[in-house]
């Protein structure tokens, strides 16, 4: 997957100051057909049709927001084997809580284990967009296969194969082989 430019191919800012506080705001928006094609190429799919998001902004704790969507897509990637078409439907929830109590991390700075991976600082502008491309590139699959496509047995896999079936195999082998030939 090649990284994202920084300009966002699907982008909804929003200005979280400009918004009432106090109140649930509804969220919907649907990427038009240019926008899908450029997050496709940015996302290095063949293709990205239907790309929506849907769903809530409500006030949360002190001060923050807590946004819940549905995400919805249909994306169409190459088979990891036989590089043919796979088509598949992302359907995925999207839960993400932005609180002013948080700093935004240093650069090259990672998160732990331990850390809470929902909740992010409190932008000026939430990028919706940038939040759903985000999203799908976490849904989607990451190893499409294509129906019926198998890898073929390798040389390897049938060594281990004779390696599974244990150390006196090869000796109960040839005891049959010897028992058959005797008259």
């Amino acid at each position: 997957m090649k990284p994202l430019d920084p300009v966002t191919p699907f982008s909804r800012p929003l200005r979280l100051r400009g918004l009432a506080p106090s109140l649930t705001h509804t969220i919907s928006e649907t990427a038009t057909e240019e926008e899908c094609r450029a997050t496709a190429d940015a996302l290095g799919l063949l293709g990205l049709r239907k790309l929506r998001l849907s769903g809530r902004l409500a006030p949360h704790e002190k001060a923050g927001w807590e946004l819940t969507t549905d995400l919805g897509a249909t994306v169409t990637q190459a088979c990891v084997l036989t590089l043919v078409p796979v088509t598949t439907r992302v359907e995925t929830r999207v839960v993400r809580r932005y609180s002013p109590d948080l700093a935004p991390l240093p650069d090259g700075a990672e998160l732990g284990p331990e850390d809470d991976l929902e909740t992010e600082p409190l932008p000026e502008i939430l990028d919706l967009g940038g939040v759903a491309i985000e999203a799908l590139a976490l849904a989607m699959p990451d190893y499409p296969r294509a129906d019926g496509a198998e890898l073929p047995e390798s040389a390897y896999e049938k060594e281990t194969d004779a390696h599974r079936e244990g150390p006196f195999a090869a000796l109960v082998s040839l005891s049959k082989k010897i028992s058959d030939e005797e008259p």
